[in-house]
């Protein structure tokens, strides 16, 4: 049996947020049942699933991991990098006019 672990519980602060959404009968019913097997209410079940995918999400995002066979690859690349092409000049020049650093 799995242990649920609501991780939503670690983030300390006030929840004054809301989030309304329709959900298909059957959806739901799975949610419930999962979340009585879990022993939390289906709020909190929902709340903790959605927020452990929400960091999953954004931490794929992130984060690049290379296989060990792009690794020599990858590091070449970096240490002998090759000359820029025409394309990448123009792309640094449209950079240049259209964005403002400050």
């Amino acid at each position: 049996m799995l242990v649920f672990r609501d991780q939503t519980s670690d983030v300390d602060e006030r929840s004054t947020e809301r989030m309304h959404f329709r959900i298909k009968p059957r959806i739901k019913e799975t949610i419930q049942r999962a979340a009585a097997l879990a022993g939390v209410d289906d709020s909190v079940f929902t709340m903790s699933a959605a927020y452990r995918s929400a960091l999953e999400t954004i931490a794929a995002h992130e984060r690049t991991i290379l296989q060990p066979v792009d690794h020599a690859a990858f590091f070449a690349a970096l240490e002998n990098p090759p000359d820029p092409t025409d394309k990448l000049h123009a792309a640094v020049s449209r950079h240049r006019e259209t964005i403002v650093s400050r």
